[in-house]
């Protein structure tokens, strides 16, 4: 099988996981924050709905300078969905196209011209693009639990959900 296929399929099944989250952000507490330091929900929302597509791109080529912007204020929950699917479509189109010495190949990150990081592209990819995914979307339930939203089984029960009831 190719390196590509494990970590398309580990996407697609994580990616319904993060979508059940995303569709329950309460539209109305989109500027609320557990606390100032923190992100709003939605500013928050969104970086975890575009995180695929925005990885991928950078995967596609063998370094990429990170020049972060401002962050990404969506209004709504529809708007937070269009840019997850948008993204998740993105990144699948992305990431079939790379064979097993794309994935093996050496990629870097650079910022302000300093280098970051110089890792095989697998790793980037497991690193960047699903554990940073996986990161954003625990604090999402954090903040849908503080919200008194119910959160939903993410890799068993909670205590609102039990897929295995």
């Amino acid at each position: 099988m190719p390196i590509v296929d494990s970590i398309l399929m580990e996407l697609d099944q994580e990616s319904k996981t993060t979508r059940k989250l995303l569709e329950r952000i309460p539209e109305d507490k989109l500027g609320w924050k557990p606390h100032a330091k923190s992100q709003s929900l939605a500013v928050l929302s969104m970086h975890t709905a575009r995180i695929g597509g925005q990885i991928a791109k950078a995967a596609a080529v063998d370094s990429f300078e990170f020049a972060p912007g401002p962050p990404s204020d969506p209004k709504t929950r529809k708007e937070i969905l269009d840019a997850f699917d948008e993204n998740v479509a993105s990144a699948r189109e992305i990431l079939k196209s790379f064979d097993d010495a794309r994935m093996m190949s050496m990629w870097s990150a650079t910022m302000g011209g300093k280098t970051l990081m110089t890792i095989p592209r697998v790793a980037m990819i497991r690193t960047l693009l699903l554990n940073h995914t996986y990161h954003h979307r625990g604090q999402l339930s954090v903040y849908l639990r503080l919200l008194d939203v119910p959160v939903p089984s993410i890799y068993g029960p909670s205590a609102d959900e039990n897929p295995f009831a």
